[in-house]
């Protein structure tokens, strides 16, 4: 007898053009030091999204316990996976909440190190909200760029990454919210909130856009997923949909040793979970469900109240949640292994139970796989499986090999080796002078 199943909804992500973006990035003169400065962006900007497979992935989200439900596991982006995807550290205090001034022409100008008056002359207005066009910026970034303005070239760069790929709005704009963001350099809680926003408000419209940072939603699910030749190939070609209502828990790749010193944001203030305010409205996240995926068991079901949901849209908050929440963040309370004991990556059977219950009761929005599946036409591969923190990474393949570019190149690392060079001589230089006195004290009578 086939269980039961619940009606799929229509998703798909806005995702801009960012092909003039991956053009600018041939103006990075020192790509460690631009990771340092501002993070792990420039490989955002060539991350492979199989849209097929996202569009499968938010079929699965439950808005009961925002997280994705599968048959016998939960999964859900944190704060502190999607700080080390996107390299950015999250800062003790109050992210973004909408409340902040707008900033005016000569705070942009400052901040962006070019002229007043270019500013007040392409500060616009679209959808309601002010921002300054995409094109502006990329030409003015292109200027920069060829005159090896280092510092104007970046903050150009990053706030066009910000405005275009980490909160997307408008098409070819970037509007004061990513500006404002880009200000304080504290994005991660901000960027995790638009992502749980918007897969709940389509969930709740019965689908549509939805509009996040979605290469590093992609890249914080696939690093899940199992690491396989078998699942990354997929000889079969079946569907995403069978791919995913295949795994148990054990296939899953729960967590890397990377967060072993993390400390993990547990609540804050007022509320048993973490409210996010994302650039549209605000939204709870259950890291208790999470555990797992940061080392530490998952034994039983979780409390109610400690799951408890609240979401509003910017505009519509009778109950003066924003408030709430930018108060609550002032006290963020941090779980470690002090708190919540020795590394131990499993879940037991009462909490598996529970997910499986939820499972049954909330329904599944494809049929469990059969025996033989279906086999139908589609993406083979797993693109972009590997989830690259290497500063040298996949990224710098795809740039734009100009002469200028490598030349630049060339010419960091000849100086690095002739310093190394240099070091290594003074260094043996030292070592003959201490020992020459010994030597010739050696050889008097």
């Amino acid at each position: 007898m086939e269980r039961p199943k619940r009606h799929t909804k229509k998703y798909n992500f806005r995702q801009p053009d960012v092909k003039e973006l991956r053009n600018l990035t041939s103006y990075v003169l020192d790509p460690l030091g631009f990771k340092a400065r501002y993070g792990k962006l420039l490989p955002l900007l060539t991350t492979q999204v199989d849209e097929g497979l996202m569009s499968t992935l938010a079929q699965f989200y439950d808005p009961l316990y925002h997280c994705f439900s599968f048959p016998d596991f939960q999964l859900l982006p944190t704060l502190e996976e999607y700080a080390h995807l996107v390299g950015i550290p999250i800062l003790d205090q109050v992210s973004f909440s909408g409340l902040e001034s707008i900033p005016t022409s000569r705070e942009i100008a400052d901040l962006l190190h070019i002229d007043e008056s270019l500013i007040e002359a392409h500060m616009t207005t679209k959808g309601g909200i002010q921002g300054l066009p995409s094109d502006f910026l990329i030409a003015q970034a292109t200027v920069y760029g060829k005159a090896r303005s280092e510092d104007a070239f970046e903050a150009l760069f990053v706030l066009l990454i910000y405005g275009l790929v980490l909160f997307p709005n408008i098409d070819k704009f970037v509007d004061v919210n990513a500006i404002r963001i880009f200000s304080v350099l504290n994005p991660v809680p901000t960027l995790l909130g638009d992502a749980y926003f918007s897969l709940h408000l389509r969930n709740a419209k019965g689908g549509g856009v939805i509009v996040c940072c979605l290469p590093l939603l992609y890249k914080w699910f696939i690093s899940h997923l199992p690491q396989t030749v078998a699942f990354k190939e997929n000889k079969g070609c079946l569907r995403w949909s069978t791919r995913l209502m295949s795994l148990t828990n054990d296939d899953i790749s729960w967590y890397d040793r990377l967060y072993d010193t993390v400390q993990i944001i547990d609540y804050c203030g007022e509320f048993p979970n973490v409210p996010l305010l994302g650039t549209c409205g605000g939204i709870s996240y259950n890291p208790i469900l999470a555990r797992r995926q940061l080392g530490f068991p998952l034994k039983d079901k979780s409390h109610n109240i400690l799951l408890e949901g609240v979401f509003f849209q910017e505009g519509k908050d009778p109950q003066g949640l924003k408030a709430r929440m930018v108060r609550a963040w002032r006290k963020i309370h941090k779980k470690g292994r002090n708190e919540l004991g020795p590394k131990s990556c499993i879940a037991l059977e009462p909490y598996t139970s529970w997910v499986r219950q939820r499972a049954f009761e909330y329904l599944m929005p494809y049929d469990y796989p059969r025996p033989t599946p279906l086999v139908v036409a589609g993406p083979s591969t797993l693109p972009n499986q590997d989830v690259i923190d290497d500063p040298n990474d996949t990224w710098t393949s795809l740039l734009p090999q100009s002469s200028e570019f490598w030349k630049r190149k060339y010419d960091r690392l000849a100086k690095e080796k002739a310093d190394m060079e240099a070091a290594y001589e003074r260094e043996i230089k030292k070592l003959c002078a201490s020992r020459l006195p010994a030597s010739r004290a050696s050889r008097d009578p």
